[in-house]
């Protein structure tokens, strides 16, 4: 229904926000995380928006991000989780943190959510992990923004050469390029010269 809002914070709680838009303040649900990173009472802000609608009441839930509104609304499509839980959760874990811990099956810091037992989030980890990859996170763009460079920075063969050599010793692809191209002098260098500075930059 509302995709945001966007005026002058009024007030802030540890789990709502008033927000005025053009003289109607509006009470938007937060997460205690979304409450530590609001800019102060008088600044302007922009909340991403959830609107809840129930038979006794709507309710907005408001996100500093577009990233955080996307796994609230994954993680209230799981049985057992409304929009209370998921705020409860994201109270804890940040977005990227409740990717993470969704991939890699950490129940136990999930259940750190107030009301969110151990089931519950072996249940958000069932149902949610193949809805999220780690190319959505914040480090996992890093890592492709840091592939996308390293390729398009491979424009030698003893380049090339050393970065798969690096990755066959179990480097990665963002690391091993990053080494390999903070190599001065390079051009001068045969492949075993280049694999020997990386190295020594890995360290």
């Amino acid at each position: 229904m509302i995709a945001y809002v966007r005026g002058t914070v009024e007030d802030i709680a540890e789990d709502n926000a008033v927000v005025d838009v053009g003289g109607m303040g509006y009470n938007v649900r937060i997460s205690a995380d979304t409450a530590a990173r609001l800019p102060g009472i008088g600044e302007r802000v922009k909340l991403y928006t959830y609107t809840s609608v129930r038979e006794d009441a709507i309710q907005l839930f408001g996100f500093l991000s577009k990233n955080d509104l996307d796994i609230f609304k994954k993680c209230i499509t799981v049985s057992g989780i409304g929009p209370k839980g998921g705020l409860a959760i994201l109270s804890v874990l940040d977005a990227d943190s409740l990717r993470f811990a969704i991939l890699s099956g950490d129940v136990k810091a999930i259940t750190k959510a107030p009301g969110i037992g151990a089931r519950t989030a072996e249940r958000l980890i069932l149902e949610l992990k193949g809805k999220i990859k780690v190319e959505d996170t914040a480090i996992g763009m890093e890592i492709q923004g840091a592939q996308a460079a390293g390729a398009a920075a491979m424009d030698s063969p003893q380049k090339r050469e050393a970065v798969e050599a690096l990755v066959s010793l179990g480097y990665g692809q963002a690391e091993a390029a990053k080494a390999v191209n903070a190599i001065e002098g390079i051009e001068a260098m045969d492949s075993g010269a280049v694999l020997k500075a990386a190295l020594k930059k890995m360290f």
